[in-house]
């Protein structure tokens, strides 16, 4: 791959793996491949979402997703200096971004998690993740994101309170789905959430005791977006910057 020709994002944004393509004849070589890509997530959030995706077949991989992995790489041939800028911005507020993907798999229909977290508005943790269920709505899919932020947000404060840094101001988590907004505001359960309501109880507790604020988002400025789907170059390196994502060689 050192010869080869770089690409400007990790995933077309059409791309969808599925099951088509050859079996590949060695797996551990597709393993090795992805097992190196899952340890550089840690410090890349923009090949999270990619990354994720591809590690969906590990145990049976296809010619179709070595080439979603060869991608990847080539990504990362022209992307060598990106990484995250951290800024002393004088806060310690800690702020949550969820999104989902609604039946987003060709295979399963299940949707995808996406969250990313700030502390002193920089970026601290992030996730790409399959669901574990399907979701009957997309509602449901964005109130389960919620509640997997939800754990995130509550681990993070607790780490700042044994720090010493402690903020009395609620957490914030910006959503763009309104309708799982208000299911996680409405005391009142209805036929239609009763199936989700382990994490209506759990999001619904932070909310009334004044840990996290939830707040509506428009869709375009949705952080977490990059971590569900393939994006367009132009809205892929849009939310890159606003993540706080830099390329010190980019000018060289």
């Amino acid at each position: 791959m050192l010869e080869t020709k770089p690409v400007i994002t990790p995933i077309d944004c059409k791309t969808k793996l599925g099951l088509d393509g050859d079996l590949l004849a060695d797996a551990s070589y597709y393993q090795r491949l992805v097992g190196r890509l899952i340890y550089l997530t840690i410090t890349r959030p923009d090949i999270s979402h990619a990354v994720s995706l591809v590690s969906q077949f590990m145990h049976s991989p296809r010619s179709t997703h070595l080439q979603a992995v060869k991608r990847i790489l080539r990504y990362l041939k022209g992307s060598i200096g990106r990484g995250i800028l951290m800024r002393k911005n004088g806060t310690n507020r800690i702020i949550g971004y969820s999104d989902a993907d609604w039946a987003g798999c060709q295979i399963d229909r299940k949707s995808t998690t996406g969250y990313c977290t700030f502390v002193g508005g920089n970026l601290v943790t992030w996730k790409s993740k399959k669901q574990s269920v399907v979701a009957r709505s997309s509602a449901e899919a964005e109130y389960r994101a919620m509640a997997a932020v939800s754990c995130e947000l509550i681990w993070l404060q607790g780490l700042l309170n044994d720090l010493g840094f402690k903020d009395p101001h609620p957490m914030t988590l910006f959503c763009d789905n309104q309708a799982a907004i208000h299911i996680a505001s409405n005391p009142v359960f209805h036929e239609r959430t009763k199936h989700i309501e382990v994490d209506c109880h759990f999001v619904r507790e932070k909310i009334q005791s004044n840990i996290i604020r939830t707040s509506y988002i428009r869709s375009n400025e949705q952080l977490a977006d990059i971590f569900t789907k393939g994006l367009p170059l132009a809205q892929f390196e849009n939310l890159l910057f606003k993540l706080g994502s830099i390329n010190i060689l980019a000018s060289a």
